[in-house]
């Protein structure tokens, strides 16, 4: 059974420690929500996990994942960017990001569509508000399928609406046997563990 398990975990950023003897553990259908003041290292965690930060110590394994694809690759990582084209329209842009999550298990207009922005498909992402650009990078969620889910504060700029839309499909992940590590300082309404990181930089 999957299983994300973190063993005294530590990360250092220009010559900064940011944490160290961090320990977890997420099954399969788990929710493990980030806590901790701005700089306490929420956000690094998540990039640490995603591949794009350097292990500073500890151990990191994705038990039952597929042995042979890299952790980085077996997850979805959503960061504070929404690391969007402004010049290919909605539909483009999440064209594009299936395609280099290798997904494409669901058709774009189905994943915009969940997340309330398939009216816009053809609009060029220029013109979205904040909220909007959200939804598009929380639809790359939908348009690949990954086990992992790693959202730092995914919430921004969403209105009630998207909030909801957001909630519903981390619960349909979770019920699908996949799990799922949150930062975020709102009151998820969902079951969640707690993880809660120090301030120290």
């Amino acid at each position: 059974m999957l299983r994300l398990v973190g063993e005294d975990l530590a990360c250092v950023r220009g010559g900064r420690e940011v944490f160290d003897g961090v320990s977890f553990a997420v099954p399969a259908g788990g929710l493990l929500q980030l806590r901790g003041p701005n700089g306490a290292g929420k956000s690094s965690l998540l990039r640490l996990i995603a591949g794009l930060v350097r292990i500073g110590g500890g151990r990191l394994d994705l038990l039952g994942g597929q042995p042979d694809v890299p952790l980085a690759e077996q997850t979805h990582y959503v960061g504070h960017l929404d690391a969007l084209k402004p010049a290919l329209t909605v539909a483009e842009n999440l064209e594009f990001w299936a395609r280099m999550l290798g997904g494409g298990d669901r058709p774009v207009a189905a994943a915009l569509e969940t997340m309330g922005i398939g009216p816009l498909a053809d609009f060029p992402a220029a013109v979205l508000s904040a909220g909007q650009r959200r939804r598009l990078a929380l639809a790359r969620l939908v348009a690949a399928s990954r086990p992992v889910w790693l959202l730092d504060e995914p919430t921004t700029a969403l209105d009630a609406d998207g909030r909801d839309r957001l909630f519903e499909l981390i619960a349909g992940h979770l019920a699908g046997g996949g799990l799922a590590l949150v930062a975020t300082h709102v009151d998820l309404p969902l079951a969640a563990a707690t993880l809660t990181l120090g301030g120290r930089r």
